[in-house]
């Protein structure tokens, strides 16, 4: 299945700022900065990752759904794979 590339461009924007916020992350480490201001800024990467995760699963559903709903059953939700994958996020 392919994704919506609108969706993913999204996505894709939220990785983005995500890697330069692990790159500052691993500079303010070489810094020497206060143990606090990195792991708030550690924190904020993870919730950016995790919602990049969760995003793609939401767009995958959508189109899962929409297909079983036109009668496309090459696009069948396949509960079992989607939680796996919703779980591994968690």
């Amino acid at each position: 299945m392919e994704l919506d590339k609108d969706q993913m461009s999204k996505v894709s924007n939220r990785l983005k700022r995500a890697q330069g916020q692990l790159t500052a992350v691993v500079r303010m480490l070489d810094e020497g900065r206060d143990c606090e201001d990195v792991v708030t800024q550690l924190s904020a990467v993870s919730r950016a990752l995790d919602r990049a995760g969760f995003a793609i699963i939401a767009a995958g559903m959508r189109q899962c759904l929409i297909r079983t709903e036109e009668g496309d059953d090459t696009g069948t939700l396949d509960v079992a794979k989607l939680e796996k994958l919703f779980l591994s996020l968690a």
